[in-house]
């Protein structure tokens, strides 16, 4: 008797047992796998370069004595030579931080004026538009003040997702300055309609600073702030006044992709 109750009691021991074991792995079907953690991006290698397209602010610095003859006699201010701007640039990989970058840069401003002191036979307003157009090829060199990425082992290289850098470098400018309207003849004060135009190349150098931020796997965003000195001689209807200033700083938003 004792015997055959020994045995019931084991087999029901082993029973609650079995039921116990089984309740983590009931739970675990009915909840279904864990999801997949999710793994970092990496690439096979280092990125040989990039590719990148922006929006730019010119803030002109306007320092030359044609921008003070303008100002003068007309409605204007240095503000109104601020101008919008486009970008593109192309970087190539010299060694892990230091990056060989070619840019284009395309900037335009246009105001409408009038004389400060002066107005027709009808006592109306002598109007005028001024522009100024510039374009920009350049050359820079560029060091990233951090390592862009660090090698995992031989076969994946993670970038890092932040990235401050400087440079300088030099190219060239082209520009055109342009004044269409009425303008006044100082000499007998009569009033005429015309149009005076100068263009022409100059060089020019510059220093930059900016800012990589990750994005997506391959894309980041820049921000960047670039100094840029140039003058270049007037010409065809600006005659005795010195170089115009091309000079000022120029702020940037853009995004680029590593390849």
């Amino acid at each position: 008797m004792r015997l055959a109750r020994t045995r019931s009691s084991v087999a029901a021991l082993f029973s609650v047992a079995v039921f116990v074991a089984g309740m983590p792995a009931a739970a675990s079907a009915q909840d279904g796998p864990p999801p997949p953690s999710r793994s970092p991006d990496f690439y096979f290698e280092q990125p040989l370069g990039s590719i990148g397209v922006s929006g730019s602010w010119v803030f002109a610095r306007a320092g030359s004595d044609i921008f003070s003859f303008l100002t003068s006699h007309l409605t204007l201010d240095k503000g109104d030579f601020r101008a919008r701007g486009f970008a593109t640039d192309l970087a190539v990989a010299l060694t892990p931080r230091i990056d060989v970058v070619g840019g284009l840069e395309l900037a335009r401003s246009s105001s409408r004026s009038e004389y400060r002191d002066f107005v027709d036979n009808d006592r109306l307003p002598i109007e005028q538009t001024t522009s100024l157009r510039t374009v920009h090829l350049t050359g820079t060199l560029r060091y990233a003040l951090v390592p862009r990425g660090e090698a995992v082992g031989r076969l994946a290289w993670v970038p890092r997702r932040v990235v401050p850098w400087v440079g300088a470098g030099a190219g060239v400018c082209w520009y055109k300055l342009r004044q269409t309207g009425d303008f006044v003849d100082f000499v007998d004060l009569s009033v005429f309609s015309d149009s005076f135009d100068s263009s022409g190349w100059s060089p020019s150098a510059h220093g930059v600073a900016g800012i990589d931020l990750q994005l997506h796997r391959r894309l980041f965003a820049t921000v960047e702030a670039r100094y840029v000195r140039s003058s270049a001689t007037l010409e065809n209807d600006f005659i005795d006044f010195e170089p115009i200033d091309l000079s000022g700083l120029r702020t940037s938003a853009g995004i680029n992709f590593r390849f």
